[in-house]
C-alpha cells in the first residue's frame, strides 16, 4: 500500500496558515487562500475528498453566517441593506458584462458569466473576517452581512434565471429545501432542548445540523443547482434557536470549533488551488483590467451609500463588499463545465475572484478597520450610542 502524503501536506498548510495569521494579524481566510495559490503553483493538487470537504465547508460557513444575521435589525434597516446589496451586485454585473462583450468580444453567455462571477460578495470571507475581528456581534457587522446576503441572493437568482435549465429535479430541490427549512426552523428546539441529548461527547446536535446540510447538498446535485442559498436561509431561520439560552449558544460555539479547525480551512485552501498563476501571468493585463473594473464598480455601487448610512465605516464596508469567492468560483466553474468559457477565461475569472478575496480584505483590515465600534453602532441606531442615551 502506497502512503498518501496529500493529507499530511494539507494538514501542514492549515496549521501553517494559522501561525502566519496570528503572527501578522490578518484574517486566516486570506492566508489560507494565498497559501493554497502558492502550493498550487508548486504542484500541489487537491484530492476528491478535499474537494468534497471544501464544498461542504463553504456550505457550513454560509449556514454559520446566516445564524449571525439579526433579523430584527434586517427588518428595521431593510432599505439600507437592500440598497447597498443591490447596487453591490448591479453595477459590477453591468460593468463587467458590457466590457467583456463589447470590449473583448466575448460571446453573450461568456460575458454574462463574467458579470455574475465578478459581481459577487463572499459571505464566507466577510463572515470569517467579522468573526475574527469581533465585529460580527456589532450592528455594523450585522448590517454588512445583511447587505452581503442581498448581493448573493441576486447573484443566485441571476444564475438561475439566465443559465439553469429547470427540470423535475430542480423543482424537487426547491420543494425539499423549503420543507427542510420550515421543518428545521419550527422543530429544531426538540433536538436542542432535549435533556437526553445535551452536553454529550458524541455531539448529536452538531450531527443533526450536518445531516440537514448534507440533505441540501444531495438534492442540489440532483437539481444541478447549489446548496448555498438554502443553507444561508436555514441559518437565518434557525438563528433564534442558537441565541435563546446558554445551552444553545454553546452548541453554536462547538459547531464553530469543529468548522474552523479543519473543514472551512480546506474551503479556502482549495479555493486558492484553483488559481493558475502561469495562466494569469500570461494574460496579466486582462487580469488587472477586470480586477480594476470589479473594484471600481463595487466602489461606485457601495461607497456612497455606505457613506450615507455608515459614515464611520464606509470604506471598510466598501472593501469587504468587494470580496468574492464562493459564488464567483461556482459561476466560473459552471461556465467552464458548460462550455461557455475556455480554460484560460476560467483561470482569469477565478484569479480575479480570489484576488478580490485577498487584496480588499488585506487593505480593509490593515488600514480601515473600525477603531471605535460605538461610533458606528451609534450611526446605525440613528446617531445615539449607549453613552448618549444615558446622558
Amino acid at each position: 500500500m502506497k502512503a498518501d502524503i496529500i493529507p499530511l501536506i494539507a494538514g501542514a498548510l492549515i496549521f501553517l496558515s494559522s501561525l502566519i495569521s496570528l503572527r501578522i494579524g490578518l484574517s486566516v481566510a486570506i492566508i489560507e487562500i494565498s497559501v493554497g495559490a502558492i502550493a498550487g503553483y508548486f504542484g500541489f493538487r487537491s484530492e476528491e475528498w478535499m474537494n468534497f470537504l471544501a464544498g461542504y465547508g463553504g456550505i457550513l460557513l454560509t449556514f454559520l453566517a446566516g445564524t449571525e444575521i439579526d433579523t430584527v435589525l434586517m427588518k428595521r434597516k431593510f432599505k439600507e441593506s437592500f440598497l447597498i446589496g443591490f447596487c453591490s451586485f448591479l453595477l459590477p454585473f453591468l460593468g463587467i458584462s458590457l466590457f467583456t462583450y463589447f470590449g473583448l468580444g466575448w460571446q453573450s453567455r461568456s460575458a454574462l458569466i463574467a458579470g455574475i462571477a465578478l459581481s459577487t460578495t463572499s459571505l464566507a470571507v466577510v463572515y470569517s473576517v467579522l468573526v475574527e475581528t469581533g465585529l460580527s456581534k456589532t450592528e455594523v457587522g450585522k448590517l454588512l452581512m445583511a447587505a452581503t446576503f442581498v448581493t448573493d441572493i441576486l447573484v443566485a437568482l441571476a444564475m438561475s434565471v439566465i443559465f439553469i435549465d429547470t427540470s423535475v429535479y430542480t423543482l424537487l430541490f426547491i420543494a425539499v429545501s423549503v420543507a427542510v427549512i420550515y421543518g428545521a426552523s419550527r422543530f429544531s428546539d426538540k433536538i436542542f432542548k432535549n435533556t437526553r441529548l445535551k452536553n454529550k461527547v458524541i455531539e448529536p446536535e452538531i450531527k443533526y445540523i450536518f445531516l440537514v446540510l448534507l440533505t441540501f447538498i444531495y438534492f442540489a446535485q440532483l437539481g444541478k443547482s447549489h446548496a448555498v442559498l438554502p443553507a444561508f436561509l436555514l441559518g437565518l431561520f434557525m438563528s433564534k434557536h442558537f441565541h435563546e439560552t446558554t445551552a444553545e449558544r454553546v452548541v453554536l460555539t462547538r459547531l464553530k470549533t469543529v468548522a474552523y479547525a479543519f473543514i472551512t480551512p480546506l474551503f479556502f485552501i482549495v479555493g486558492g488551488l484553483k488559481v493558475s498563476l502561469p495562466l494569469i501571468a500570461s494574460a496579466f493585463g486582462l487580469f488587472a483590467v477586470l480586477f480594476a473594473i470589479k473594484i471600481a464598480m463595487k466602489f461606485i455601487g457601495v461607497y456612497f451609500l455606505a457613506k450615507k448610512y455608515i459614515p464611520s465605516g464606509s470604506m471598510y464596508t466598501t472593501l469587504l463588499m468587494s470580496t468574492g469567492l464562493t459564488f464567483g468560483t461556482i459561476a466560473s466553474l459552471f461556465g467552464l463545465q458548460s462550455g461557455f468559457i475556455t480554460q484560460s477565461q476560467y483561470s482569469i475569472l477565478v484569479g480575479v475572484v480570489v484576488a478580490s478575496a485577498i487584496i480588499p480584505t488585506f487593505i480593509a483590515q490593515r488600514w480601515f478597520a473600525p477603531v471605535e465600534d460605538e461610533d458606528i453602532v451609534g450611526v446605525i441606531n440613528g446617531g445615539k450610542t449607549e453613552d448618549s442615551n444615558e446622558k
